[in-house]
């Protein structure tokens, strides 16, 4: 890598860390490069950082300090993103963060402004919208091949036993993390809102079914978009004994399409009133299997971010867009505890999500 390359830095090395390192640290993304890492326990920073070949921190204001580097991305618990975003942006790094940006809306919209006033870039992780078959729906929908849009559902069936919220205090709760809707359900809500449009209401349901956490386990949603058309989440950790599906439809007067796979990440439906030449090979050539979990679409995410970064380009998912699909999570978490439709104009009365 040469000197021209773009310094990274990392806070928070958890779980989610492995997938950023691995493209990072491997020198996989042009144009950058991972410089130091930072976590407050010093097993999981030094881990990261003897395995790259980086310096490794456990204070992140002396990292920034020391190394300077051009951006930073914030991986530490969903309820300390927005602590850690407001802190690291007057350094002049810009900043990327690990969904959802923040727990409250009061605090995505401190973390913008805290941008905003130090001049840097504010990029929310949203790599589904880089998947393959994803870019092709979207263009599918941008050029009205759909027509009206009648209905838009997403499934997340995972496995997540009690071991996986054991290893850490904070996971599952609400002060912190939030359940499946806030965490592992949140990329598909993103998707399922960029695609039909803004939502105008919802209801929602939620149960913790299998698991000892303060969250839900469980949820089903029923939406109302301002367009007219309906939508639906299911969204479960209590899938058994291992993960189902992560999957997004669409129907539309002209046309139905279903993305499933277990991370938004394989083409199974693409049926459209008007054909076009090339929807024969859709099917083949928009169907990738992503490296793990997190899906496919880090290795183009971080390409994007470091051409925006480099060349001023419009980001995909700043932090208004971001702001977006965390309303409307919040909106589904005041409905789950008023037991009442909720619009999205809405103020927070009884919605827990980042209150300890």
């Amino acid at each position: 890598m040469t000197e021209s390359n773009l310094k990274f830095a990392f806070v928070g090395c958890g779980r989610i860390v492995k997938r950023h390192a691995e493209l990072l640290g491997n020198k996989l993304i042009q144009g950058a490069m991972l410089s130091a890492v930072c976590d407050i326990d010093q097993q999981k920073a030094s881990a990261i950082g003897e395995k790259y070949s980086v310096p490794h921190f456990t204070d992140m204001h002396q990292m920034m300090e020391k190394i300077k580097p051009d951006a930073v991305s914030v991986l530490t618990e969903s309820g300390n993103h927005a602590r850690h975003v407001i802190e690291l942006a007057r350094y002049g790094a810009h900043v990327i963060v690990e969904k959802p940006m923040a727990l409250t809306l009061d605090d995505a919209d401190a973390m913008i402004r805290a941008c905003d006033a130090a001049g840097v870039k504010l990029f929310v992780v949203k790599q589904n919208r880089f998947n393959v078959p994803v870019i092709k729906l979207r263009e599918a929908l941008e050029s009205g091949r759909f027509g009206k849009l009648v209905l838009g559902t997403v499934r997340v069936r995972w496995c997540r036993e009690q071991a996986y919220y054991d290893q850490d205090k904070w996971r599952g709760t609400w002060a912190l993390d939030g359940g499946v809707l806030a965490n592992q359900a949140s990329h598909h809500i993103d998707l399922l809102e960029w695609m039909m449009g803004e939502v105008r209401s919802v209801y929602a349901m939620a149960a913790t079914s299998l698991v000892r956490i303060e969250a839900e386990d469980t949820a089903v949603v029923s939406l109302r978009f301002r367009n007219g058309a309906l939508g639906i989440i299911e969204a479960t950790t209590a899938a058994r004994p291992k993960d189902l599906e992560g999957s997004i439809s669409i129907l539309g007067e002209k046309g139905a399409v279903e993305i499933g796979g277990f991370a938004v990440n394989q083409m199974k439906t693409w049926n459209f009133t008007d054909p076009k030449p090339d929807d024969m090979e859709v099917m083949s050539k928009f169907s990738v299997n992503p490296p793990d979990v997190y899906g496919f679409g880090h290795k183009s995410y971080y390409q994007h971010v470091v051409e925006c970064i480099r060349d001023n380009k419009r980001q995909l998912v700043d932090g208004l867009e971001g702001r977006k699909s965390l309303e409307l999570i919040s909106a589904i978490y005041e409905s789950i505890e008023s037991k009442r439709e909720v619009p999205l104009r809405f103020t927070a009365n009884k919605c827990r999500l980042g209150v300890a």
